[in-house]
């Protein structure tokens, strides 16, 4: 295993790469290719000659001819295949056209194309990229961890596959989620790919249709669960510490059954979070804090009714707790603005919930005189209407849930609801943009899971905020590691939140926008990053620095695309 390292030459102060290969190998290796653009210099001195065609090329180049066929792509899936083969290629070029591109090519690089990508994972695979940990072998756990493409690794995104996006259980399918956090996490935070593995933790999988697949690449048998599962995961982690001390984990997509228990149990163990938890809770309160200002109101007065009480509602709800509390009110008072609702309706005591879920148990005397629709069970439009809900968060995977009735009952609530169909695909929001916005005239503020176009009504366009955790993560990540802490808290989450929210300018807010522009997502990760490490500083759990010093690290760890000079090692 080797390391990836960037030197500058004490005498020049030129900046270089050492490269540890030559000829076909250095071609072959995604990280050091540079394809045509080989200097003359370099072709001779890594044993090239003859490899390329004579001209020597650019980056400016080969982003144009590479953009050329990509644009050549009619259909999304085949999209994200080429830009697949080019990462495979060459992760420069990968990378400088991603930001040459962002709005274009995050939806193909991520959400929503990556779910029919991992549909078809098993279709589709052509070449390996990070590391498949199978639970038939997991006792070579070390072995497999040797096999990463380089020995300093910061970063690691790992799934199950259990829960991938609203598309449920597509085992070893769900490597395209961890491939994708990782190309996020250096598109929008610069941190380099060499630092960078995205993992497969692969315990097989219930989804029969991919058991009957006979191009299915992961293990054929049902999902280990319990003491099993435990056993299996507790290896892994112990391995990745020993491995790579230091390395901040992140879960992706995990099952709701393991995603908490798993995030409580090593939170303390190993620097680690859960995007789908933690990420989306604090995206979510940063739409939030941006709407208040708009509306010009207090968080402390809104009631928030969440639809659906997975990993998602959970997480958000935790987060808005936190942020009431915040300002200014008591657990219990804070508890009382937020309605958990479920596949059974209401949470109510009474009911089955899991440990999670306790945060937003109503009491029987809360909801008593309540008028309903049925007596024998209280559903989402028996909440708004009753509790008089301003803030209404989808995260079910249930498209048209929220219908007609719904969205007219949030109008009357508030002059200007906050309406938040966050569950992706595209195909699984709650609601369109246009239909909740047509319904009450435009009055409705929203903000959605994947990328909408402006709702124009009565000659003005509505911008549609896409609550896209790529806002959140990458600064939390970068700035844990930054400021050297041994574990991400809440409070970070909601200084990451504040600091998002802070990012959109007052022209932008006054126009509707609640998040910044995705072609700013650098500058924001770097003011999110800051304000994580600024916040573990100041409870003790990050190094001391000053403002000035950590924002200078902060931005020194981010990574252009660019082609340095080579040196052989």
């Amino acid at each position: 295993m080797i390391a990836y390292t960037r030197s500058r030459d004490s005498a020049s102060d030129q900046e270089y790469i050492k490269v540890p290969f030559k000829g076909h190998s250095l071609i072959g290796h995604p990280i050091y290719n540079k394809g045509t653009a080989f200097t003359r210099e370099e072709r001779i001195a890594f044993e090239l000659g003859g490899l390329f065609p004579e001209r020597v090329s650019n980056l400016e180049v080969q982003k144009k001819r590479n953009y050329e066929r990509f644009s050549a792509k009619n259909d999304d899936l085949d999209k994200y295949i080429y830009l697949g083969d080019l990462q495979d290629r060459n992760e420069t070029l990968y990378y400088a056209l991603i930001l040459d591109h962002l709005a274009e090519m995050l939806p193909i690089v991520y959400t929503p194309t990556v779910g029919k990508a991992c549909q078809q994972f098993s279709h589709i695979f052509r070449r390996p990229r990070g590391l498949y940990i199978s639970c038939t072998e997991i006792d070579r756990v070390d072995d497999m961890l040797a096999c990463a493409p380089f020995s300093n690794v910061s970063l690691i995104v790992v799934t199950d596959g259990e829960r991938i996006l609203g598309l449920g259980d597509l085992g070893a399918g769900g490597m395209g989620i961890p491939i994708g956090k990782i190309s996020l996490y250096v598109a929008a935070a610069g941190l380099h790919p060499a630092f960078c593995l995205p993992i497969l933790l692969d315990v097989g999988t219930n989804n029969a249709d991919l058991l009957d697949d006979p191009l299915y690449i992961g293990v054929r048998k049902k999902r280990l669960t319990g003491q099993a599962y435990d056993e299996v995961v507790e290896k892994f982690v112990t391995a990745v510490h020993r491995r790579f001390p230091g390395v901040l984990l992140q879960w992706e997509d995990f099952g709701k059954n393991n995603a908490f228990r798993l995030l409580e149990r090593y939170r303390e163990r190993i620097l680690s979070f859960n995007d789908d938890i933690q990420g989306t809770g604090a995206t979510a309160m940063a739409v939030l804090l941006s709407a208040m200002k708009i509306k010009k109101e207090r968080l402390r007065d809104q009631v928030v009714v969440l639809f659906g009480q997975g990993q998602a509602g959970t997480g958000i709800g935790r987060q808005i707790h936190t942020g009431l509390m915040l300002d200014g009110l008591s657990d219990q008072q804070a508890r009382d603005r937020i309605y958990g609702v479920d596949i059974n309706g209401l949470l109510v005591e009474g009911m089955p919930v899991a440990e999670e879920q306790q945060l937003f148990v109503k009491s029987r005397q809360q909801v008593a005189g309540w008028k309903l629709d049925n007596p024998n069970r209280i559903g989402l439009l028996d909440v708004i209407r009753n509790a008089g809900a301003t803030v209404l968060i989808g995260v079910t995977g249930q498209s048209g849930a929220f219908d007609e009735s719904v969205i007219r009952a949030m109008g009357e609530n508030s002059d200007r609801p906050l309406i938040m169909p966050l569950s992706n695909p595209t195909v699984k929001a709650e609601c369109t943009p246009e239909f909740a916005l047509n319904l009450l005239n435009g009055r409705a503020l929203l903000a959605t899971g994947s990328p909408f176009k402006p709702v124009r009504i009565g000659g003005k366009d509505h911008f549609i905020s896409q609550c896209n955790n790529l806002y959140v993560f990458p600064g939390v990540g970068v700035g844990a590691l930054i400021c050297q802490t041994h574990k991400v808290t809440d409070e970070m989450f909601m200084a990451a939140s504040r600091a998002l929210s802070d990012q959109v300018p007052a022209a932008d807010l006054k126009a509707g926008h609640m998040l910044p522009a995705i072609d700013k997502i650098r500058a924001v990760s770097a003011q999110v990053a800051l304000a994580v490490a600024i916040q573990a500083r100041d409870s003790g759990l990050g190094r001391l620095a000053s403002d000035a010093e950590l924002l200078e690290q902060i931005h020194a760890a981010m990574w252009t695309p660019a082609y340095l000079p080579y040196r052989a090692v």
